[in-house]
């Protein structure tokens, strides 16, 4: 997405903005019809235009995820601080839902438990094990679609982020993983004829104006890279980016107290005509700590920062970073890295995304420290790109449509600004810290049932 601060003559700011609510949760792939549009409050068709679904769509869509999503077993339903998830049984239950499911894996595998964040890695060479372990609980079906904990709401890891994750590993390391959304060099200069030729008019952005400005703007542009673009990871990375611009042009109203739009805190204020606020969001991790034997493994931070810095449309069209930030925008940017965790347990889109953080750290780590050597565990299953057990496909994302939104300064008229998501899991990875104390984590955690693929 871009922005554009004009000066009076010209005229507004353009908000490119598209309704992603929470993403959708894990279903088979190759289905079609609703369920492959009507997703998680997303509608993507087949030519990848995204917008939001009709009623009809989204109320199908959650009746038919209620009837088929059961509750999990008693036992799987109290809150644990500690809920443990064995990746060498995980393996196991994938390879037997490939010999005696038809590939079809039970919800418990599926949502991993309901495993809500990885908070440790803990390598059991002598079970050739590594065991996942965070806070989890059961689980339910959202109203926006979304597979959530049954008492806190926020959304559990699914699978099948996961093995996108693991198999993405050597992509990440590369480049990192990445969304953005942007307009067109020829829609930045339609746009720009537009405002030329408002010199001298009256200032009134009425409906027809409105209408105009979205047909100059024209679509933006989706670009993925690390991921495949069919996948629910895919969807999430965009979901929450727009979600992010929509809370900063006001376009929906904040679900957190104290966290306001950008538009709201600059509205009194006066704006550079030439450049234009960016943000995206990315990891936000301290160093992992470790024991001495590094057979324990802590994830530590809050997961997502928000980041910022200005740029400017050149004479062709094209964007460019000028490498400084304006002090509204970073403003806008500390709070929502402040305010993220509300955030995620009031949006869980929000949530989604930094589950794609720490699994992504995780994966990094895993093949970083070699952990599978050391635990004498192979997975195969999970972490090849030939696996048999496939990654769910969906409608991919490729363009959106520009929606408007007007905001009048005291000396410029606002357009919204553009972003993305970053996740650099490697470097995250590369930073670790001796802790004696995660040791003695790993030895309480010790699972008491070894039969059991979780605990």
């Amino acid at each position: 997405m871009l922005s554009r601060v004009l000066k009076s003559h010209s005229l507004c700011r353009v908000a490119t903005v598209v309704t992603l609510f929470a993403s959708l949760c894990s279903q088979a792939a190759g289905q079609s019809g609703f369920r492959n549009s009507a997703v998680g409050g997303v509608s993507i068709d087949v030519e990848g235009v995204v917008g939001p679904p009709s009623d009809t769509e989204h109320r199908l869509f959650l009746e038919q995820l209620r009837k088929e999503i059961k509750s999990p077993d008693e036992a799987l339903n109290a809150p644990v601080d500690l809920r443990m998830v064995s990746l060498r049984a995980l393996e196991a239950a994938c390879e037997d839902a490939l010999k005696n499911n038809m590939g079809q894996l039970p919800d418990e595998v599926k949502f991993l438990a309901g495993l809500q964040r990885i908070q440790y890695v803990f390598v059991y060479p002598e079970e050739n094990d590594i065991v996942l372990a965070g806070p989890g609980e059961g689980w339910r079906v959202n109203d926006d679609a979304t597979i959530v904990g049954i008492t806190t709401g926020r959304p559990v890891l699914q699978l099948d982020d996961l093995l996108v994750a693991m198999r993405t590993v050597h992509e990440a390391r590369r480049g990192g993983i990445s969304v953005s959304i942007d307009p067109t060099a020829e829609g930045n200069r339609n746009l720009q004829e537009l405002f030329d030729s408002q010199r001298g008019r009256p200032l009134n952005p009425t409906p027809q104006f409105e209408a105009a400005v979205k047909q100059a703007f024209g679509p933006q542009m989706v670009t993925l890279k690390g991921a495949p673009d069919t996948s629910h990871f895919a969807r999430v990375l965009v979901a929450a980016d727009y979600r992010m611009k929509r809370l900063a042009m006001n376009l929906e109203k904040s679900p957190v107290r104290g966290f306001g739009s950008y538009l709201d805190m600059i509205k009194n204020s006066r704006v550079a005509g030439d450049v234009n606020p960016r943000w995206w969001m990315a990891c936000n991790y301290e160093p992992m700590a470790t024991s001495d034997d590094k057979l324990a493994w802590e994830l530590r931070g809050p997961g997502v920062k928000v980041m910022t810095e200005d740029e400017f449309v050149t004479a062709d069209g094209s964007v460019s970073a000028t490498g400084k930030t304006s002090a509204a925008a970073k403003r806008w940017a500390d709070n929502m890295t402040d305010k993220y965790d509300e955030l995620s347990a009031a949006d869980p889109v929000f949530g989604e995304l930094r589950n794609l953080m720490d699994m992504c750290v995780i994966s990094a780590l895993i093949e970083k420290e070699r952990l599978c050597e050391v635990a004498g565990c192979s997975l195969p299953l999970l972490t090849s790109e030939s696996s048999e057990v496939a990654i769910e496909k969906w409608n991919a994302a490729k363009t959106i449509s520009p929606e408007v939104s007007f905001l009048r300064t005291r000396n410029s008229w606002i357009v919204t600004a553009s972003g993305g998501v970053q996740i650099e899991s490697w470097q995250v990875a590369d930073r670790t810290d001796v802790d004696p104390n995660v040791s003695v984590v790993r030895k309480r955690a010790t699972p008491a049932d070894k039969s059991l693929w979780w605990q």
